[in-house]
């Protein structure tokens, strides 16, 4: 990219008083782009989000936001610029869908609170671009916790900021609203030409959805780059390895270790060969081009022979075709 960044880490370390997380961090964010940083639990994500948002002091280095020391502005002036979503469930008492979302508007209210008329525009236009105007007139405490994440992104996004953080903002919710929360973080990134950085543990969606990631490995140094570059080039291999899991760099998922016990072959492509490789992967058979063992895939069914001199069984399911193999 060539334009300015509207955020940078200048030499920034992270820790606390007694202990340093990581040093060194140099790195940037641009206006309209979705950035996932994840990384092993306890290598220090929350740190650096509480660092960049001016929650907690860095160890060495600064934080720049449009080119101003986030540390050294107001508090006013610096909820303008950056927006917050923890991982915290706040109490809001009896508020509304709409009255939470008005909050983000504090920043620019006189004394008495009072919204302008442009205030409640941003407001309803704030509801709107996260499709919660259904939501807006009901009771927070009446909402799921998919319906109140819209709402709290909402809120963060009336504050009209340059910059919004979120801190593992699927963290509470069901497959389906982790992928809808993911795509709508990307589509205001875009639509709205706000840089957007989130945390979150959800690799798949990360792969899917960030325009770059920030890895962040324990006791090593930040790796950035588009997802496809960390998985080819083995950070992310680097990144989670760990004891009993291993990630798969064809899939971009991680699978369990498991003792091969057997070898076995594969005849067949398509859908149904990705999935019957995680079946004999998990019950510990290795694939491979050639072994005595084979197993042909149609379209529905598995054609298993064990041998040159075994007769062909067919089974219909993998439970039955993995159950055939280990017997």
């Amino acid at each position: 990219m060539t334009e300015k960044p509207v955020l940078k880490t200048h030499n920034l370390s992270i820790g606390y008083p007694k202990h340093t997380v990581t040093t060194g961090i140099n790195e940037n964010l641009f206006a309209g782009e979705l950035v996932c940083l994840i990384g092993p639990n306890g290598a220090g994500k929350t740190t650096l989000m509480r660092t960049i948002a001016a929650m907690l002091s860095p160890i060495e280095g600064h934080v720049t936001l449009i080119g101003d020391d986030v540390r050294s502005l107001e508090s006013r002036i610096l909820a303008q610029r950056l927006s917050v979503v923890l991982t915290d469930r706040i109490n809001v008492g009896l508020l509304s869908g709409y009255e939470l979302v008005a909050l983000g508007r504090h920043p620019y209210t006189d004394w008495t609170g009072n919204l302008t008329k442009n205030d409640e525009n941003i407001i309803r236009w704030a509801v709107n671009a996260v499709g919660a105007d259904e939501l807006a007139p009901r009771h927070i405490h009446e909402l799921s916790d998919g319906e109140r994440q819209k709402l709290m992104i909402a809120r963060a996004l009336a504050q009209d900021p340059a910059v919004m953080i979120l801190d593992e903002p699927t963290a509470f919710l069901d497959l389906p609203r982790r992928v809808e929360i993911m795509q709508l973080l990307r589509n205001l990134a875009r639509e709205t030409n706000r840089a957007i950085l989130l945390s979150t543990h959800d690799l798949d969606l990360a792969l899917r959805n960030a325009d770059r990631i920030w890895l962040m490995p324990k006791n090593d140094a930040i790796q950035v780059g588009a997802p496809e570059d960390l998985v080819l080039t083995g950070a992310f291999e680097k990144a989670f390895a760990s004891e009993g899991v291993q990630f798969d760099k064809r899939t971009g998922s991680f699978r369990p270790m498991v003792g091969a016990q057997h070898e076995v072959a594969l005849i067949g492509e398509g859908i149904n060969r990705i999935w019957t490789e995680r079946a004999l992967e998990r019950a510990g058979f290795t694939v491979v081009e050639s072994a005595s063992t084979a197993i042909t895939i149609g379209e529905s069914d598995w054609t298993l022979k064990k041998g040159e001199a075994v007769t062909p069984e067919k089974v219909y399911s993998l439970y039955d075709l993995v159950t055939a193999l280990q017997s």
